[in-house]
């Protein structure tokens, strides 16, 4: 574990503690047994992210992953088996999972899975597969990946109490009745009552203010975290094979699509003239999805900068 796992779970704590808190009341309104059983069941559920065949279900249930068929098993393993060499683990230890994504990229799931996109085979070469596969790998080395999940599932049932209660509040204020709106700001209001007695008066502020900043926080850890894994990528050989990948993509989404030239109508003698053509119309620029991956031009810049000060 490297610094920005750790500093990750310590971010997830105070979420945690509310999470414990919502699972043990909520059993406890049909027996306060059952309540502190459910709350220790749920802490101990955790770990599940190690159990392989939870993993197995993870990747294929809720990541939409697929094993790799004996083509793709083969090449994959011959590019794994480069990287784990150069990293000195066993090949043995991740498991190599493929996504039906139309994205260039690979994702470190769980405790011991590592997954490459379809398109990101079709388009990459080995050398610069293997250099994807090595900065998921570094994921897995750092840490990165258990702890994430880790704090996204401790985290899940404040999360999913605060979606209600945001949900509810929204609805309220945009109601076309009055009495919703006076309701929803009369709810707002007490609800930022609360924070402020919660924070000032019952001096609970280490609990308040983590959950005000873990936002800002968690996403500056989850950028430290890729230079992190593009570093190790780079530290076992393949940062020249990573920085074109990077490069590639930010061209890929930085640039408009240009629209392919209309080809020439060719008519008939005597046939009555066709009607201009219509302009062509922008077609809009896909947008990348929102994660840590796709801020290439940060990471482009990060291996840059250390490849120059490296001997």
């Amino acid at each position: 574990m490297d610094g920005a796992s750790l500093a990750q779970l310590v971010m997830s704590l105070p979420v945690a503690l509310i999470s414990l808190s919502v699972v043990f009341f909520a059993f406890s309104l049909v027996n306060a047994a059952l309540g502190l059983i459910m709350a220790a069941a749920w802490l101990l559920s955790g770990p599940l992210v190690f159990h392989r065949p939870a993993e197995a279900a993870i990747a294929r249930y809720l990541l939409g992953m697929r094993r790799p068929t004996p083509e793709e098993a083969h090449r994959l393993g011959a590019v794994w088996a480069e990287v784990t060499r150069r990293a000195g683990v066993s090949r043995s230890t991740y498991e190599l999972w493929v996504q039906e994504r139309a994205e260039l990229n690979a994702t470190a799931a769980a405790g011991h899975i590592v997954a490459v996109t379809r398109h990101a085979m079709d388009r990459l070469p080995n050398s610069q597969l293997a250099a994807v596969l090595a900065h998921e790998l570094g994921h897995h080395v750092g840490g990165h990946t258990w702890a994430g999940m880790l704090a996204d599932w401790y985290a899940l049932p404040a999360r999913t109490i605060w979606r209600w209660i945001r949900t509810g509040l929204a609805r309220l204020l945009r109601s076309k009745s009055k009495a919703n709106v006076a309701c929803g700001g009369c709810l707002t209001l007490l609800l930022l009552q609360f924070l402020y007695i919660l924070t000032f008066q019952e001096s609970m502020w280490w609990l308040v203010l983590p959950l005000v900043a873990a936002p800002v926080l968690i996403a500056w850890l989850h950028r430290r975290a890729e230079f992190r894994a593009d570093d190790y990528a780079a530290g076992l050989g393949f940062g020249d094979e990573l920085m074109t990948v990077l490069a590639t993509e930010h061209r890929a989404w930085s640039a408009p699509d240009v629209p392919a030239p209309v080809p020439p109508h060719f008519l008939p003698p005597g046939a009555p003239p066709m009607p201009p053509p219509m302009p062509p119309q922008a077609v809009p620029v896909p947008q990348p999805p929102r994660s840590a991956h796709t801020n290439f031009e940060a990471r482009l810049q990060h291996l840059r900068r250390e490849a120059a000060e490296r001997p």
